[in-house]
């Protein structure tokens, strides 16, 4: 059943360290998107194997796995044996779940369903088949409410606290190649409805060359109703040193109690271009918390504040280089469906 009015229907994006059923991601086997494919197949194994329960566990969170073909899933079901986990054969364009699949919502009796926005492939730069499809085809798969909004925006773009609060960029929203001509108000009402937001927060742009222009799982976080987590620059050349500042000022004067961690720093691609490295793009397991790494002064650092903002769920730091050099990391190739009745 499809409506575009989630807000009237009583369901909201949960907080992320709320109990998780499942964690959709992709499996990467496409050579011409991934120039370091066995790279790419091994961190991904990694990250699932910290997020998912052993097979012989119940209940816990496991893997709903997307593969492109028959080889695909012969790959991905050798990679993950052991582990909970569901595959499907459907196409998609590239890996990044958090953005091609649906955000998944929750009601206050523990009702799940989704919301689909728009995809135009990241303001219509990165436009592979079947990723403008994907979210539909996920929200297929089961009888939930599945619900459509006309915002053009990627769940990696929205930061929701559980509690009615849900922080966004102007750089991706509010931009041109996305929503042209859209007020900050229509946008403001339009996340309300899909998210059943109360609030929304906005700050105004993202991490140097950050291909999403700006989403805000890179650079502040909910870790708890109202706190937030952001970095600081540590080092001399860090490149987003003067946004870095900009949005800890920001999120102070809304009202928010401010966590902060050092940023990676500097961490230059194979070209030598500064990438949008961030500590921030960890996912929240139901046990676990997995925190991408990048061989940085800082990695250990980052692990013991994200730590102490998670007691009672190991932390567990992935290295994450082969994925930024691509745009994103391990939020990115993420999605929660919410645990509801079923936990």
């Amino acid at each position: 059943m499809m409506t575009s009015q989630p807000r009237t229907a009583g369901f909201r994006q949960p907080a992320e360290w709320a109990p998780h059923l499942s964690c959709w991601v992709a499996w990467p086997s496409d050579l011409t998107l991934w120039p370091e494919l066995s790279a790419a197949q091994a961190a991904f194994t990694a990250m699932c194997r910290a997020i998912a329960t052993p097979a012989q566990q119940t209940p816990g969170e496991q893997l709903d796995v997307i593969v492109q073909d028959a080889p695909a899933l012969t790959e991905a079901q050798a990679a993950l044996t052991g582990l909970r986990a569901r595959f499907h054969i459907m196409p998609f364009g590239d890996i990044w779940m958090r953005d091609t699949a649906p955000v998944f919502l929750e009601s206050v009796s523990g009702a799940v369903a989704s919301v689909r926005f728009r995809f135009n492939g990241w303001g219509e730069k990165y436009l592979y088949p079947g990723d403008d499809t994907l979210a539909e085809r996920v929200q297929s798969l089961d009888a939930q409410r599945a619900f459509v909004s006309s915002l053009v925006c990627e769940g990696g773009a929205v930061e929701s606290d559980g509690e009615g609060l849900c922080m966004t960029t102007r750089e991706v929203v509010l931009n041109p190649n996305r929503n042209p001509g859209l007020s900050q108000a229509d946008a403001e009402a339009q996340l309300q409805a899909a998210l059943g937001a109360e609030r929304i927060i906005w700050l105004n742009a993202g991490l140097i060359n950050d291909h999403t222009d700006g989403h805000i799982d890179n650079i502040a976080r909910f870790v708890a109703p109202s706190r937030v987590l952001c970095m600081r620059a540590e080092a001399p050349d860090d490149p987003n040193c003067q946004v870095l500042a900009e949005i800890e000022a920001t999120l102070v004067g809304e009202g928010l109690e401010v966590v902060t961690l050092p940023s990676p720093g500097l961490v230059t691609a194979r070209d030598g271009r500064a990438l949008p490295a961030s500590y921030l793009n960890f996912y929240i397991a139901n046990h676990s918390v997995v925190v991408p790494i990048f061989g940085s002064a800082y990695d250990e650092e980052a692990l013991r504040v994200i730590g102490t903002l998670f007691p009672g769920r190991a932390v567990i730091g992935v290295n994450a280089r082969v994925f930024v050099e691509e745009g994103g990391t391990l939020h990115c190739i993420t999605q929660q469906q919410p645990a509801g009745f079923s936990a």
